[in-house]
């Protein structure tokens, strides 16, 4: 198998050279896909979109982000989204609840990580979920919640696949303040 750790900058490839001062230079997942330079340059759009674009705000984004990680047994997309909640002002208990059973969580929160929990298992919501999801935030926020699904999954097999440590920075966070 190919070595498909982080790239240093010195390996950054030349063709998405005006890449690497933006996010794609800043963590070590993107880094991970720089070893395909077309593939990242593609995912740019979609990730202006998803992260900083989405209709569903920061918080609800976060929750859908969270639970995909969690679904995914994605230490890494947990843990860096755990440190991008708590920096968004949510709560600890809060951001527990979303690792743990529907009836334990918000009802909006349920909401959301209950449309995770049907697009993972069955690869669609069922018209009651979507109903609720659209009620919500709207028919934006639904082709929203299932694009930010899918782009987190794509984001969860790359870290689970190279065993994708946390950036040094959220490791180290994280070991000062443990995630829930």
């Amino acid at each position: 198998m190919s070595d498909l750790a982080p790239l240093a900058d010195a390996d950054w490839p030349v063709e998405i050279a005006d890449m690497l001062p933006g996010f794609a230079g800043r963590l070590d997942i993107y880094r991970v896909m720089a070893h395909h330079p077309a593939l990242l340059r593609a995912w740019s759009d979609l990730r202006q979109h998803v992260v900083v674009d989405t209709s569903l705000g920061l918080e609800r984004s976060e929750v859908v982000i969270l639970r995909t990680g969690h679904q995914h047994g994605s230490d890494y997309e947990w843990g860096h989204h755990v440190s991008r909640a708590r920096k968004l002002g949510m709560e600890e208990a809060r951001i527990a609840s979303i690792a743990g059973p529907l009836d334990a969580m918000s009802p909006e929160d349920a909401v959301l990580a209950g449309a995770v929990d049907e697009l993972l298992a069955e690869a669609r919501m069922s018209p009651a979920r979507q109903a609720e999801v659209e009620a919500l935030v709207g028919c934006a926020g639904l082709f929203d919640v299932m694009a930010t699904v899918g782009f987190y999954t794509v984001l969860a097999f790359i870290a689970n696949s190279t065993r994708l440590r946390l950036d040094a920075n959220i490791r180290e966070e994280l070991d000062k303040t443990p995630a829930p």
